[in-house]
Parts: C-alpha cells; sequence; structure tokens
C-alpha cells in the first residue's frame, strides 16, 4: 500500500486543483442554477474523469520544462546479445507522441570515444536508465558498469533506475538492484507500454 501511495501522491493534488478550481467557479457571483450545477458536478466529479495525461504532456514538451537540462530522456542499458529487442525498444519510444529522445550506444555514442567514459556521459546526460537485464547482461561487465553508474547518479533509484527483466529469473535478480520494483517483460507489447508510462512518470 505504501508504494502504491507513493507512485500516486502527486495525482490528488491535481485533482484538488480542478476540484477547488470548480468551486471557486461556482461560488462567483453567477445566478444559482449555474451555482448549483457547477457544485453537484464537482461533487460528483470521478477521479479518472480529470484529464491529467494531456496537462503531464504539454509540461514535459514545453520549452522551459526541466526535460531540457539533459540530453536524453531515457538511457538503455543492455547487452549486444539483446540490441534487435533493444532497438525495437527504442524505435517504439521514440515513435510516441513524446518523442522521447533515447541514448542507444552503438548509435549515440562518439567515435573514437573511450568506453567507459561514453557509457558514464550516456548514465549522467539521461533522466532515466532502462536497465534491460538479461542473461547476457548478468554476464557482461560493461552492463554491471552502467547499472553501477546509475545507482551512483540515484542512489535510492527515485523513479529514475527502471530494471527490466527478460528470460531471467527472480533469484538472479541483481542484489544491487533489490530495493527497486522491476518490470517483467512477459508480452513484449505491454511492457514497452509499461516502460513508456515509467519513464514519462
Amino acid at each position: 500500500g505504501w508504494f502504491r501511495r507513493l507512485l500516486h501522491k502527486t495525482k490528488p493534488s491535481s485533482v484538488e486543483t480542478s476540484l477547488n478550481s470548480r468551486r471557486s467557479a461556482s461560488s462567483s457571483p453567477s445566478s444559482s442554477s449555474a451555482k448549483n450545477s457547477s457544485s453537484s458536478s464537482g461533487m460528483s466529479l470521478p477521479t479518472g474523469s480529470v484529464p491529467l495525461s494531456p496537462v503531464t504532456v504539454l509540461d514535459i514538451s514545453a520549452s522551459g520544462s526541466p526535460r531540457w537540462d539533459k540530453s536524453y530522456d531515457v538511457c538503455v542499458c543492455h547487452s549486444e546479445g539483446d540490441l534487435e529487442l533493444v532497438e525495437e525498444l527504442v524505435s517504439y519510444l521514440e515513435g510516441q507522441p513524446e518523442s522521447l529522445r533515447c541514448f542507444l550506444q552503438l548509435r549515440d555514442a562518439a567515435a573514437g570515444g573511450a568506453l567507459g567514459t561514453e557509457l558514464c556521459d550516456a548514465v549522467q546526460s539521461s533522466h532515466c536508465w532502462v536497465l534491460l537485464i538479461t542473461p547476457g547482461f548478468l554476464h557482461d561487465p560493461w552492463c554491471r558498469f552502467q547499472m553501477h553508474q546509475a545507482l551512483a547518479e540515484a542512489p535510492m533509484a527515485d523513479g529514475r533506475t527502471i530494471p527490466v527483466l527478460r528470460g531471467v529469473d527472480r533469484s538472479q535478480y541483481p542484489k544491487e538492484l533489490r530495493n527497486i520494483y522491476y518490470i517483467s517483460m512477459a508480452l513484449k507489447e505491454s511492457s514497452f507500454r509499461q516502460i513508456r508510462d515509467t519513464v514519462l512518470r
């Protein structure tokens, strides 16, 4: 329950703002019928009908948004054996209405740059990090290096580290990430959608 409340703690404020604006509109000097209709609509308004997602999209796309403080929205950390799946994921994220900016090592790393430096720069210049944890990831020292860089950047995760498990048993989940909930990639399409929603949040 505490984790669900933590995830949704920003939503009540926008709902309250919406309801308060409705209440203030209903208390403005107008006809009593307008008062009754606005106050009754405010009382019967279900939480789910408040249009939260368009506001979020507008906020992150605005020129003054903190989104533009970094070069990338998401850095995808993966092993070389998972490149095909990662390219699908990146294509999906970049094709969304928000046009999420993804760092893909083989595509975006500077030619001639040192591998360690490029991986550190990728982590520091991204808002969040998707760790595609597969058997290949667990055996790749550079993947573990990048995972540790992400944890050093945001030690308590802060919602920025997004582990995604595929083909890995829960018992193999890295100990360093045990305090972070992960996404289990069973169905590719729904997992891609879940990753997108998590990045946006």
